[in-house]
């Protein structure tokens, strides 16, 4: 398979051929960053953990070259965070038994400016090669601009597919904004309880953020925790740890539909909640 990018590779942890492995694929996450996958796609790398018959294949977009270095990592160069971002995703998709890791090798301000379809036609081959049911990438919401940049590509790629090769559920995930402002009936809820141990050993493996500065394994582990709680507030939690997303599929099921409006709607929605709250108590 080529991609845009020279430096772009695919990593396959159980050296099944290349075919092989992206066709067996039925959870697809599509990433900025190396993490991002584990942190927002966690619920699609358990449903496959150790299932024969569901595989999941992480796409991360960009070449981790902006990433925060701070301690040990501060003088590093760029070609070194280069290398060192992407071992670490090969390591996560060991350890998460990913049927297949793509690594695309953008830069963040590609990502971010486009000048071309460079990234939306690498999506575009994978998409095609893969076949998921289930696609999980970032929320449309998310503050970051990479984030949106990869978002926006993935609806954009999917869009391209012919009606019946596209997948049945497109999940927005919450990295760099959490989606719990979203009304409750538009929320979708991702249990991922009983998988602390697993997410502990993935969250780990990327010490060139950890050890650099940014806990992210605590705040992940932490927001998941406080979604389950949070939940419901009249009822007993009915998970331990709960990730939560928007629902993309509408965006494929009418193509016609702008992504602003789609994201301003659900906004439109949240403001109508909060307010009818406060005028049902006559203030």
């Amino acid at each position: 398979m080529i991609f845009s990018q020279p430096q772009a590779a695919i990593f396959i942890p159980d050296r099944q051929s290349l075919p092989g492995a992206l066709s067996r694929t039925t959870h697809l996450g599509i990433g900025a960053h190396a993490d991002d996958l584990e942190f927002m796609a966690f619920h699609g790398i358990v449903s496959c953990y150790e299932k024969s018959d569901q595989w999941f294949t992480g796409v991360t977009c960009t070449d981790g070259v902006g990433s925060v270095r701070s301690g040990g990592y501060a003088q590093w160069t760029d070609e070194q965070m280069r290398e060192t971002r992407r071992a670490e995703q090969n390591q996560a998709a060991q350890i998460g038994r990913y049927g297949a890791m793509i690594q695309l090798g953008h830069s963040s301000a590609s990502v971010c400016h486009p000048q071309g379809s460079d990234l939306r036609d690498d999506l575009l081959r994978i998409l095609q090669a893969t076949r998921p049911g289930i696609v999980y990438t970032h929320n449309v919401a998310d503050k970051h601009a990479t984030h949106i940049g990869v978002a926006v590509a993935a609806i954009q790629a999917l869009r391209l597919l012919p009606v019946e090769q596209r997948p049945e559920k497109v999940h927005g995930c919450e990295v760099w904004r959490d989606l719990d402002w979203l009304p409750d009936g538009e929320k979708i809820l991702l249990d991922v309880s009983g998988h602390d141990d697993l997410a502990t050993a993935l969250h780990g493996v990327f010490a060139s953020q950890i050890a650099g500065g940014k806990r992210y394994d605590l705040g992940v582990m932490g927001r998941r925790r406080a979604h389950a709680t949070f939940q419901e507030a009249h009822a007993a939690d009915r998970a331990e740890s709960l990730t939560l997303a928007m629902d993309l599929t509408p965006l494929l099921c009418d193509e016609t539909l702008d992504i602003a409006g789609y994201v301003d709607g659900l906004i439109g929605h949240f403001r109508a909640d909060v307010l009818s709250k406060l005028r049902d108590r006559d203030l």
